[in-house]
């Protein structure tokens, strides 16, 4: 498994227009994806936009849904997301995949969003393998 970072966003569409998500395995059940913060990040505090943590979160955690299930197409059922700190302009934010369980439809995960090594979001999720 390569441990370099590739762009995932290569098609137009949310996440490239918001500056792309870098992905990379770790192992068969852990992955790793980051993004650095700009001002279209942003809310009106000053600090990353839960909305962009969201998406940021749906997309990493999305692709690891999706090399675990052999790069089936998969869909986000659920996403259980807890904001715990925050973030602000020139920040990298680190997201860390952990599989918990896959089924032969079902892909299961925690995922943690850290800045500076400090836990900024939290969220576990369950995807649909999709048999197209």
């Amino acid at each position: 498994m390569p441990n370099e970072f590739e762009q995932i966003s290569l098609k137009n569409g949310f996440m490239k227009h918001n500056g792309g998500v870098l992905f990379r395995g770790i192992s068969e059940t852990e992955y790793e994806f980051k993004s650095l913060i700009n001002e279209n990040h942003l809310n009106s505090a000053g600090i990353t936009h839960g909305g962009y943590l969201s998406a940021l979160i749906d997309a990493g955690a999305g692709t690891a849904a999706h090399r675990t299930a052999n790069n089936a197409p998969c869909v986000t059922i659920s996403l259980d997301l807890k904001f715990i700190g925050a973030s602000k302009v020139g920040d990298e934010i680190i997201g860390n995949v952990k599989i918990l369980k896959k089924t032969k439809t079902l892909v299961f995960l925690f995922c943690e969003l850290k800045c500076k090594d400090k836990i900024i979001t939290s969220a576990s999720g369950v995807w649909k393998i999709l048999k197209i």
